[in-house]
């Protein structure tokens, strides 16, 4: 047996009963690889290399953005900012039939963008447009449905932070491109999500009339623009080379506090704490993560696993289309049991190498892996967005699922497009240089 084979069934089946032990994945990840080594290095040098390698893989400026996204993101989340978002979100779509399902899709896309999370998107928005919709007749388990299937947008839809631990992770893939990359993959799910709306609320009867005059709608305007400005002003200084990502995460937490603090006033001075500390537990769940899963990359390396892995896809089919669909499967499968950030991690020096061989442009590949690992966050048994919906909604996952499958094929022939079509991946970061 090979040297990559038998570490590859070393790291998967040490991985594998460790997780349905419960150990953290975190900690999943450095034990099984220090094993995968062993055969080949002794404990002493395992060790030492492994803790090398942690502090190797943290040692990164770049990832100075996450710590920052994370606090701009908290901040924001507890600044008043979604109630805002949904005024702007009523007023863009109107009439529309399942306009306040339409209004939690627009809203999920804009708030979550501004968040840089699915769960936080899917909470406050569930939580404030579901009572809503409840007073108007909407089967809660539809509510809920669409709240929960449009949430993940905001993760395609810059700024993202799964989007910097890609570029890490691959080595050294320009965040600014991977951001623009993910406008139109971010906006087509949103879309695909709207229409499926519009035809489901259509046939219930959904229809409500939402008109507001001038004045109302230029209040409603003026109101959210600050909140929109925040997007403008952090991806505008990226691209523009005004500021790298790092800094712009950092101009991130200072306009995100000014606004929360003198602005809205919707933060006390005396909360501060409280986020910072919120924001530092999760950075340090997020970094050590990486510094963990940087043990396995090198490992894998080391023993030639990608490669393995790709001389053994190869000699499945030749074929480019029916090899990307193997690999979107196999990562809507991995997305069912295991978080966005470790499944980055994890799979992308499996993949890229493979997608590479086919031609396939890195910021292209980076795309549709977070679109499929977006999917695996609403789907059982490990869906943390699809959890919080249901939970936020007040209804039982039994009761969704009905609603989540039309959804659920609207998102995947999304996937389908942004795979085959490098396009809709491509298109902004060519326009601006980056590709």
């Amino acid at each position: 047996m090979s040297i990559a084979v038998s570490s590859g069934l070393i790291i998967l089946i040490s991985l594998a009963i460790m997780l349905i032990a419960g150990v953290p994945i975190a900690v999943a990840l450095g034990i099984s690889s220090i094993a995968a080594i062993l055969p080949i290095l002794n404990t002493t040098s395992a060790v030492l290399t492994g803790a090398q390698r942690i502090f190797g893989g943290i040692s990164v400026f770049s990832l100075l953005a996450i710590p920052f996204f994370i606090l701009a993101g908290n901040l924001m989340n507890k600044g008043g900012i979604a109630i805002r978002l949904i005024n702007l979100a009523k007023l863009l779509t109107g009439g529309v039939p399942g306009s306040l399902a339409q209004t939690n899709t627009v809203a999920n896309m804009l708030f979550g963008s501004i968040s840089g999370s699915g769960t936080a998107a899917a909470s406050a928005m569930g939580s404030i447009i579901g009572p809503i919709e409840k007073e108007e007749g909407y089967d809660p388990s539809f509510s809920a449905a669409a709240n929960i299937a449009t949430a993940p947008t905001g993760l395609l839809i810059p700024p993202s932070n799964v989007m910097i631990t890609f570029s890490l992770v691959s080595g050294g893939t320009s965040v600014a491109a991977l951001f623009m990359a993910g406008y139109i993959p971010g906006f087509l799910w949103g879309l695909a999500c709207m229409i499926v709306i519009f035809f489901m609320a259509k046939k219930r009867g959904y229809v409500i009339k939402q008109k507001f005059s001038g004045k109302e709608a230029l209040q409603v305007v003026l109101q959210a623009l600050p909140c929109l400005l925040l997007i403008v002003i952090v991806i505008g200084g990226i691209i523009t080379g005004v500021f790298t990502a790092t800094e712009g995460s950092v101009v991130a937490v200072v306009y995100s506090m000014i606004l929360s603090l003198f602005f809205y006033r919707s933060i006390k001075p005396s909360e501060l704490p409280k986020i910072f500390l919120e924001s530092a537990e999760m950075t340090g769940i997020i970094i050590f993560l990486i510094g963990c899963s940087s043990i396995m990359s090198w490992v894998m390396a080391f023993t030639n696993i990608p490669a393995a892995v790709s001389a053994a896809l190869l000699s499945l089919t030749s074929n480019k289309y029916v090899i990307l669909l193997i690999i979107n499967l196999l990562l809507l499968i991995v997305g069912t049991f295991m978080d966005m950030t470790p499944a980055c991690l994890i799979f992308t020096p499996i993949f890229l190498p493979i997608c590479n061989s086919l031609g396939v442009n890195t910021v292209h590949f980076g795309i549709f892996m977070i679109f499929n690992l977006c999917i695996g966050t609403i789907t059982p048994p490990v869906g943390t967005t699809l959890f919080v919906g249901v939970r936020v909604g007040g209804v039982k996952i039994e009761s969704v699922i009905g609603y989540l499958i039309p959804f659920f094929v609207a998102i995947f022939l999304v996937l389908l497009l942004v795979t085959y079509i490098p396009f809709f991946s491509l298109w902004l970061p060519s326009l601006l240089g980056y590709v």
